[in-house]
């Protein structure tokens, strides 16, 4: 620990940020009986970002008008690949299992790692490159598994076997990781210049036009909903977006972010748990196996990239 703090634990916040954001993918479950997946992600952006704002407006802070013009660019734009991300991971949930969802979108720490010497020239080590190796092969054995084949069938590359809708659902949420590692990635080089609160609000009020205009785009209702749904959006925008995802950015400060990475591979763990307790979806095996090898490579990379194991929070 980096810092000595009076009162409220570092890990206590870890805590709270693992169990908060396992919450996400059941709350979107409950959200998606009645509102389409763009619709939930757009109401979860739209919700958390007019708190921030009337945050902002009682407290009369000034952050966020003092931010330059280039920063405020950039946030916009991290609020583009924030938007993809939800876009497509929350769509996924209507394709797939909520267990192999959260474990492939998971994965956004590796694209990281992967990207990282291109665009911020930071130099790609071995620990990360057999990170990638196991993490990809464990989505690989997920995606067989979706596709309900065994590995002797998988072999014999027999298209027939796949189950298309369930594999749909794990690209999707490859997708969503994709769109988090370049959120990541723009996120490293802004915070170092900005601070967090005007770094979130515009990033999160972009991402929110963003997917309201995508939401109207597809001619889809934006009001016509039971009163339980808005009750799932308002839960969705506080607990995973700004309960967890603050949590987790407090407790940066204090402890090492490798070990904040890390640990919040905790998420699909939580979230699995939650899955079978209310939907008694059972992971199959080849899923855990699957699932233990991305956690792994994930362990790896984080190893020699600890900033790149910041992951979007869900």
């Amino acid at each position: 620990m980096s810092k000595k703090t009076k009162g409220f634990h570092p890990y206590a916040a870890v805590t709270i940020g693992i169990i908060g954001a396992s919450s996400s993918s059941i709350l979107i479950r409950f959200a998606q009986e009645n509102a389409p997946s763009l619709v939930i992600a757009a109401y979860r952006m739209l919700i958390s970002s007019a708190i921030l704002w009337l945050y902002i407006l009682l407290t009369r802070d000034s952050t966020v008008r003092s931010t330059d013009r280039h920063s405020i660019r950039m946030g916009i734009l991290s609020g583009f690949f924030l938007s993809v991300h939800f876009a497509t991971w929350i769509t996924s949930l209507e394709y797939t299992t909520i267990t192999s969802s959260v474990v492939l979108v998971t994965t956004s720490p590796l694209f990281v790692a992967a990207l990282s010497p291109i665009l911020l020239k930071e130099k790609i080590r071995s620990w990360t490159i057999l990170g990638l190796f196991f993490a990809f092969s464990g989505a690989a054995l997920i995606a067989a598994a979706d596709s309900r084949v065994s590995l002797a069938t998988l072999q014999s590359l027999n298209p027939a076997n796949l189950t298309r809708r369930a594999v749909t659902g794990d690209f999707l949420a490859l997708a969503g990781a994709a769109a988090g590692a370049g959120y990541i990635l723009i996120g490293r080089d802004l915070r170092k210049r900005i601070s967090l609160l005007p770094y979130i609000t515009i990033s999160y009020s972009s991402a929110a036009v963003i997917l309201l205009g995508m939401a109207l785009l597809f001619h889809q209702p934006i009001m016509a909903y039971p009163p339980e749904t808005f009750l799932w959006f308002l839960l969705l925008a506080l607990i995973p977006q700004l309960i967890a995802h603050s949590s987790m950015n407090w407790a940066l400060r204090f402890l090492p972010a490798a070990f904040v990475s890390i640990s919040l591979l905790g998420e699909p763990i939580g979230t699995s748990i939650l899955a079978y307790i209310i939907f008694q979806e059972l992971p199959a095996r080849l899923t855990l196996v699957g699932a233990s090898l991305i956690f792994l490579g994930i362990v790896f990379a984080s190893r020699s990239t600890s900033g790149a194991g910041q992951k979007v929070s869900s």
